[in-house]
């Protein structure tokens, strides 16, 4: 599923194609054809990511996208291709097309729907108006894994599975630690590690999170091969040995995910 960076990314390309102009949507598969007729000769007025949600705004309705582990955009320029697959949603203007197919979520909403949106999610580190003292009182006050409170979206919205795991990494704290064990200070470095990470992968359209004198280059290594890209500390790599202490990364299940760490630069303290 694509993390927050990825739909940030996809809400500045929205804008930068569309906004500003009214444009045609129609529904080939059929399936988003009520809400298309809605949206269709409206204004796009703006874009807006929250997390790992989607919304194009028309003034007093908004297109709402949850992409989960299927959804994919194309867009280009004109003139529109054929429809290939399953288009749940094709937006065209004088100058651009887009595609959408496989989301999760493909909805009109009104502004009280969009409000109802954005209470469920908890502090996106790639908003200025995230508030992480709020995110924080639900940690502090639990007894869950760090991990599976990061990636709860009603706690911290669009972190996933690798910006969890990595600013965890990072951190020195085990991913199976408490909520409650985790200090003010500690979330405050935590969280600040995360709007960087994350602010830096929208940038670059990839996610690294090794510090610099452990690339590639620095440490005289062959650089990482992996379809999700990236240089990272221990996100798929269970059994290689740590960047930095070389011990062999390990790998358990939290929260029905695939967990990776290291037992020694992630020691596991007492409740």
């Amino acid at each position: 599923m694509p993390e927050g960076h990825t739909v940030r990314r996809l809400a500045d390309r929205h804008r930068e194609l569309f906004a500003g102009e009214p444009v045609a949507v129609t529904s080939p598969q059929g399936r988003f054809a009520e809400g298309a007729a809605r949206l269709s000769g409206a204004t796009l007025l703006d874009t807006e990511a929250y997390g790992k949600h989607l919304l194009h705004h028309y003034g007093d309705v908004s297109l709402h996208v949850h992409l989960g582990l299927y959804g994919k955009f194309a867009d280009g320029d004109l003139p529109v291709p054929p429809v290939v697959g399953e288009v749940r949603l094709r937006m065209a203007n004088t100058r651009h097309w887009l595609d959408l197919r496989g989301p999760t979520a493909c909805e009109v909403l009104d502004p009280p729907e969009v409000d109802a949106l954005r209470a469920r999610l908890g502090a996106d580190p790639l908003r200025a108006d995230a508030k992480p003292e709020q995110a924080y009182e639900r940690i502090r006050r639990s007894g869950t894994a760090l991990a599976a409170l990061l990636l709860d979206q009603s706690v911290v919205a669009g972190t996933g599975l690798i910006f969890v795991l990595e600013a965890l990494y990072r951190a020195g704290l085990a991913p199976t630690a408490p909520g409650r064990t985790l200090t003010p200070e500690q979330w405050r470095e935590l969280w600040a590690d995360l709007v960087d990470l994350m602010g830096k992968a929208v940038l670059s359209g990839r996610i690294d999170t090794v510090r610099p004198e452990h690339e590639p280059e620095a440490m005289g290594r062959p650089p990482r091969v992996d379809r999700h890209g990236g240089e990272v500390y221990v996100y798929r790599r269970p059994g290689l040995p740590c960047l930095v202490c070389g011990t062999p990364v390990s790998r358990g299940e939290l929260a029905g995910r695939n967990s990776y760490w290291c037992a020694v630069c992630q020691p596991l303290a007492a409740s």
